[in-house]
């Protein structure tokens, strides 16, 4: 079980090392906003097509649903033959179906849109998380770098049961601090 929870560690380090690579690229940070902005333009304008959608689903079918009922109320009002009555009914009830359908199509738009919001919600947060990895990193590249120009001493952190490092000379100290 430890073999399993190391291995989601590394992959999760692995995939917050590689966006803040990405992230690191200013016109990848912009691309990845654009995206943003255009996710809610295109979730404003679902809302919007879907909003108009119902509203002149449910206006049009409930005009048809009232007219079916005025058809049928006509009907028994006249006494017309047992065949214009099934008939009417069976419009009616065809009517009735195209209704369910289309509540049913409503219904899969409307979780479609939950889904966007949820995926919306989710890379926020992961921004967020991302923002704060980054800047722990500076945090610890700052602080390792302090620590070397102190104790001219880098220490090797890719042993993590013993404790190593590295004398660095004055040369070598300056060639480090440039490189971080």
């Amino acid at each position: 079980m430890g073999d399993f929870l190391k291995l989601d560690t590394d992959k999760v380090i692995s995939y917050g090392d590689d966006l803040i690579e990405c992230l690191k690229n200013k016109r990848d940070l912009n691309m990845l906003r654009q995206s943003v902005d255009g996710v809610h333009m295109l979730q404003s304008s679902c809302e919007t097509d879907f909003s108009e959608i119902k509203n002149l689903l449910e206006a049009e079918y409930q005009t048809r649903i009232t007219e079916c009922k005025k058809k049928i109320d006509n009907a028994k009002s006249e006494v017309i033959a047992d065949a214009d009555i099934d008939s009417l009914q069976k419009e009616f009830l065809e009517e009735l179906n195209k209704e369910n359908k289309l509540r049913e199509e409503l219904r899969i738009v409307s979780d479609e849109m939950s889904n966007l919001e949820h995926q919306r919600v989710s890379i926020e947060g992961r921004k967020q998380i991302l923002k704060k990895r980054k800047k722990e990193e500076l945090r610890a590249q700052m602080e390792l770098s302090m620590y070397a120009s102190v104790t001219k001493i880098i220490p090797d952190l890719t042993n993590e049961t013993q404790i190593s490092g590295r004398i660095l000379f004055s040369e070598q100290l300056m060639w480090c601090l440039k490189i971080s």
